[in-house]
């Protein structure tokens, strides 16, 4: 009992300091920078940050969000990238366990986490994260999952066809980047929870939608980044979609 809670405490802590990590891919690779240099630093003053200036979440707290050297406030986009990614790779490794099903399951939730990371910041998703993470759940699946290869790749093909009709009958309300993403989320999910994660990513976006509209957060027409709703409708479909499933035909 204690070895495996040791064990869980480990976890999170790695993902907390991936998620520090993925902050820094999102803005860097949105800014066309190298990930790798220069070392971290304060985006104001350009000052090198320190090593306990970079203590996931923590540092944001004890320095009261604002930057040691500057005194500029930090934005809360980066604990919140931080704890994300803590939470989501916490809670895949918990459902799924140490099983060969995990690879596939984190190398779709770590591209969740950035995509919702960059559409924040700029509303991109960007194919430099996008497409290298296809690459390798479709590399993933030939060898791992409970359905042959080809149902995989079925997901993919919905998952891009959906979107990509979407796209067109919104006459861009969907970008191209949200397309692929739903490629290889299709590949990770297979064709059924595809369709089931697109239906709640747009639930969940209609929601929120309608809420920060009802209380002027947000203008008519103004637009929103449907990132964050994607990470919902999809990790909720993974984990989830049998359960939802059984739910939804038990009104039938």
């Amino acid at each position: 009992m204690i070895r495996l809670l040791l064990l869980d405490i480990y976890v999170f802590i790695i993902a907390l300091l991936l998620g520090s990590f993925f902050n820094v891919v999102a803005i860097r690779l949105l800014k066309k920078e190298s990930i790798a240099f220069p070392p971290s630093h304060c985006p104001h003053c350009k000052h090198k940050l320190s090593v306990f200036d970079l203590i996931p979440v923590f540092s944001y707290l004890f320095l009261k969000g604002k930057c040691r050297y500057c005194n500029v406030r930090i934005s809360p986009l980066y604990p919140f990238g931080e704890l994300l990614t803590a939470a989501s790779i916490f809670v895949v490794y918990k459902f799924v366990g140490f099983e060969f099903e995990l690879i596939p399951a984190l190398i779709l939730t770590v591209l969740l986490v950035i995509s919702v990371l960059t559409d924040i910041h700029e509303q991109l998703i960007l194919d430099i994260v996008t497409l290298p993470m296809l690459g390798v759940l479709l590399i993933s699946r030939i060898f791992i999952g409970s359905e042959p290869f080809w149902f995989y790749l079925a997901g993919g093909v919905v998952g891009f066809v959906l979107l990509l009709v979407i796209a067109i009958a919104s006459r861009g309300g969907m970008g191209g980047g949200d397309i692929k993403l739903y490629a290889a989320i299709g590949v990770a999910l297979g064709p059924w929870l595809t369709v089931m994660s697109l239906v709640l990513a747009s639930f969940a976006g209609a929601v929120v939608g309608g809420i920060l509209l009802l209380t002027g957060v947000v203008k008519r027409k103004q637009p929103i980044a449907f990132g964050p709703f994607i990470f919902i409708g999809t990790i909720a479909a993974y984990l989830f979609g049998s359960d939802i499933w059984h739910w939804y035909t038990s009104f039938w």
